[in-house]
């Protein structure tokens, strides 16, 4: 029977760390064992703190963050009202559990500088190099080494991004869920709004979440140790995100499964 190794690709949410724009950065407060006896005896009338273990009640988490806060999956809603060129967008309860679960693709593209394209040709290449033929619902994974600035500050301008075509290429082929180790699917915000004032083309912008308008599809962002996978096919991966009623992305920790003699 094969062993099956399991590789967790997520970062885990943390408090006041600066890889996410000031608004976004989450926040935990955290109510520890012994602020959480105050609220224990409140709630069982009678009760006296020397009668629980340790004298101590129950730790408690507040989170403000959002729901792009973390490795996540965004829903088509995300990008646009509409998907599909006029079906009403999904928003990440309505994404099919089909979707999350199926087998994965490793494209590595940690040689392409920081803020460059990821194109058509380039995704062809990779394919040619690791003698893989995309399929429907496969789960493809792009790799650029942005997650080893992870916690840093310089982590929103690393890594290359995807473009419009080469997202389409993808979703014309029935990928429907793909994911990034590095702050978004697109290139660095900064190196789109840089390329838009030297051009005045507005196409640059979000180019690659805007091809959802004409095919609907999600992506994971925030991933991490794409590395430890081992291999660029033959694991499968799971994401099923959280169900947010009407939101455009939810939390997910994403696992690749690896099968092993």
């Amino acid at each position: 029977m094969k062993k099956k190794r399991f590789v967790d690709l997520s970062i885990a949410l943390e408090t006041g760390l600066p890889s996410d724009p000031p608004m976004m950065i989450p926040r935990v407060d955290y109510i520890d064992h012994a602020m959480g006896t105050a609220s224990m005896l409140d709630f069982f009338p009678g009760l006296k703190a020397d009668q629980l273990p340790g004298g101590v009640g129950w730790a408690v988490e507040f989170l403000t963050l959002s729901t792009h806060s973390g490795t996540h999956l965004d829903a088509p809603y995300h990008y646009h009202p509409r998907m599909d060129r006029g079906r009403p967008a999904a928003t990440i309860d309505e994404i099919p559990l089909a979707w999350c679960l199926s087998d994965g693709v490793l494209l590595d593209f940690r040689h392409k500088a920081d803020g460059e394209r990821i194109t058509v040709a380039d995704v062809r290449k990779e394919l040619d190099r690791i003698r893989y033929e995309i399929k429907p619902l496969d789960i493809v994974l792009v790799q650029t080494g942005a997650d080893q600035a992870w916690g840093k500050p310089e982590y929103l301008v690393k890594g290359a991004g995807m473009d419009r075509e080469s997202t389409l290429f993808l979703t014309e082929q029935g990928v429907r869920v793909v994911g990034i180790d590095a702050w978004s699917w697109d290139r660095p915000l900064p190196f789109l709004a840089a390329e838009f004032k030297e051009k005045g083309d507005p196409r640059v912008i979000w180019e690659a979440h805007f091809a959802g308008i004409e095919t609907g599809y999600c992506h994971m962002e925030k991933l991490a140790n794409l590395s430890a996978i081992g291999r660029p096919h033959g694991f499968t991966v799971s994401c099923f995100p959280i169900k947010i009623k009407r939101a455009s992305a939810g939390w997910t920790r994403p696992v690749a499964i690896v099968e092993e003699d």
